[in-house]
């Protein structure tokens, strides 16, 4: 049976609150747990002592069952130096606008430009009345 060490989320709308479980890969986020090994309320600052409390001696018991944790659970158990401090992961395209908003992008960008030469082309055409007018008074 393949385990991970994972968050369950529980709490009301918009206050959650985090358990972190042992559990069967297949069962869902929220669903069937094996034990639950300790919380996380994200809710407290980030240097308070309650905002991440772990049972130290089950985690480990777990991870030499073969428990994998996830990466979020991995970055807590790496700071509270029960594993090694996971490598940070980068993934650069998650910053960038969806190729959907990038042409909605262009589209106002073309939009903008257009009106620009519009009002470039009535304002030059009503110099050139105004000189006309005064050419021939």
């Amino acid at each position: 049976m393949a385990l991970k060490i994972r968050l369950a989320r529980g709490g009301r709308k918009k206050r959650p609150h985090y358990s972190i479980v042992v559990a069967d890969v297949r069962a869902p986020r929220d669903g069937r747990y094996i034990e639950k090994v300790g919380t996380y309320n994200p809710l407290l600052a980030k240097d308070d002592e309650k905002r991440v409390s772990l049972n130290e001696e089950r985690i480990k018991h777990w991870l030499s069952e073969g428990a994998k944790p996830t990466d979020r659970v991995a970055v807590f158990l790496g700071k509270a130096g029960i594993i090694d401090m996971p490598a940070q992961r980068n993934n650069p395209n998650k910053g960038q606008p969806s190729e959907k908003t990038k042409m909605r992008i262009a589209e106002k960008e073309e939009k903008r430009k257009a009106a620009e030469e519009a009002a470039a082309a009535a304002s030059a055409e009503a110099n050139e009345e105004a000189n006309s007018e005064e050419n021939a008074a």
